[in-house]
């Protein structure tokens, strides 16, 4: 059995490890809010951009944007989220591997683009085909940085880098949930066309073309960012699970420290009073023998 001292300097790097996974579980829990509350605010927003954009390409003229016009696909750019850092469990692992699965299929050319300084060791081990890497992505992030990566996918699509872009990432579903998942950014789909009579009718102001190439930046940008929060929100409610477990384990660790340490005590107190007892009665007999020598002097 370690000894007292060892005990205690383990119970001690135990004990910070506990205030280190707890204080990790309370800022993840608050980056998770924040971002729930970004997500939330930008569904209505999402929502109506797609509406509006529907709308819109329900019109022969749409085929002519760049974006939408159908193209022989002959290279993809896959774009993969991962987290800035580790310690959020099977998270980073999980979207990972399902991307390598991916491009292990495919048989077309392709590039991949990463949102994240996660992994960056590991992806180079892997032989990804990088071509450029999102390290400055925010643990809350905002519209701009989506705008950022939406307008570096866009251009890559105009020149020709890139004839299909897939969005690969963790779909939050909720805070125990989280699961890969690919969605297609460009070429945009257009959606089944709704019946005429469930449609109203708009006069556009300026002419209808403008306002279509505006609503499918807008569509792109509002997907994409959409998609960067679901992907953040995966991430901390990863990490907050992982921490919570890893705060639980110390507990019970420390637990079973504290009766390793009682053994131990215990252990050394019977050890003392063994000593004493056999101290006592060595100078027991050693006065008895005095005693005798004396009585026989």
């Amino acid at each position: 059995m370690p000894s007292m001292r060892e005990l205690r300097e383990r119970r001690a790097t135990v004990s910070s490890i506990e205030q280190i996974t707890k204080a990790m579980k309370v800022v993840s829990v608050s980056k998770l809010r924040r971002t729930q509350r970004a997500l939330e605010n930008m569904r209505p927003f999402a929502e109506k951009s797609r509406e509006v954009f529907r709308l819109l390409a329900d019109d022969p003229a749409a085929q002519a944007n760049p974006f939408i016009a159908k193209r022989d696909i002959k290279k993809v750019c896959y774009v993969l989220f991962v987290g800035n850092k580790g310690l959020c469990g099977a998270y980073n692992n999980n979207v990972l591997r399902f991307l390598v699965n991916m491009i292990a299929g495919e048989k077309r050319p392709c590039s991949l683009v990463v949102a994240g300084r996660w992994g960056s060791d590991m992806i180079r081990e892997l032989d990804l085909p990088v071509k450029h890497t999102f390290t400055q992505i925010s643990d809350t992030p905002d519209m701009d940085q989506g705008i950022e990566i939406a307008g570096y996918l866009r251009d890559m699509y105009l020149s020709g880098e890139a004839d299909e872009i897939v969005l690969v990432y963790e779909k939050y579903h909720n805070v125990m949930l989280q699961k890969p998942e690919a969605q297609n950014l460009l070429p945009v789909e257009l959606a089944q066309k709704e019946a005429q009579s469930d449609r109203l009718q708009f006069e556009f102001e300026p002419e209808r073309r403008m306002v279509l190439d505006n609503a499918v930046e807008l569509y792109i940008v509002s997907a994409l960012y959409g998609v960067l929060l679901e992907a953040k929100a995966g991430e901390h409610a990863s990490r907050m699970t992982a921490m919570t477990t890893a705060t639980d384990n110390t507990e019970d660790l420390l637990r079973e420290l504290k009766i390793y340490m009682n053994r131990a005590r215990q252990a050394e107190i019977t050890t003392q009073i063994s000593e004493i007892v056999g101290g006592a009665s060595a100078m027991k007999k050693y006065e008895e023998k005095e005693a005798k020598r004396s009585s026989d002097e």
